[in-house]
């Protein structure tokens, strides 16, 4: 009963926190849009990956130690706020897009590189340590099972993974695509202030926030 009633406790927090926007829908949306499905994909596995890194070092205990630590914290969120600046601002350069370009715009950008952006974006974000840090001392005790820990921990991963990728395949669709296209590169330059605000907005972060 004490499983089922944390794991539920995972699922519900765990699903608020991933359909709220922020830094990883901001990323999977300007993948998906500005280059493709694929590459919209890859920045959600990408993300998926950062946040089962989180959830493993937090459920271990590190978590504890960066969130106490000031200085690993503000290392940690100045590289954060960077990343998202500096992709904010290449999303703020984009130009118009034609239609036919939409035929095939895959070679645009590489599997690593849509991977590695949602990966960084994520594991950059001391907000994420916090939170798997605060939601896993609620629910994980020291007599919790490590299957139990696994499992809670694989939910969160799961349902980000799945809600970015369902993100990703729903704006590279080519009709959404094609609604889209005399206003994806000013979508792509909002989507790139929102970057910037959030980068700026993650650098004032303080731990007790």
């Amino acid at each position: 009963m004490a499983f089922w009633a944390g794991w539920l406790t995972v699922f519900i927090v765990g699903s608020v926190a991933v359909i709220t926007p922020g830094p990883d829908f901001a990323l999977t949306l300007r993948s998906s849009l500005a280059y493709s499905r694929r590459a919209g994909v890859y920045t959600a596995c990408g993300i998926g990956l950062g946040n089962a890194i989180h959830a493993t070092y937090c459920l271990i205990g590190i978590g504890a130690l960066i969130s106490q630590s000031i200085l690993l914290f503000n290392g940690l969120k100045f590289l954060g706020a960077g990343y998202l600046i500096y992709l904010g601002v290449k999303s703020l350069q984009a130009k118009p897009v034609k239609a036919e370009s939409l035929q095939d715009n895959r070679r645009i950008v590489s599997a690593f590189s849509a991977f590695r952006q949602g990966l960084l974006g994520n594991l950059l974000n001391p907000k994420a340590t916090l939170f798997f840090l605060a939601l896993f001392t609620q629910i994980v005790q020291p007599e919790t099972p490590l299957v139990a820990q696994v499992i809670y921990g694989g939910t969160v991963v799961l349902q980000s993974l799945v809600w970015f990728a369902l993100l990703a395949l729903l704006i590279s669709q080519r009709w959404v695509k094609q609604l889209l296209v005399d206003v994806s590169h000013w979508i792509e330059r909002v989507t790139g202030a929102v970057l910037i605000l959030l980068g700026l907005r993650l650098a004032v972060t303080k731990l007790s926030d």
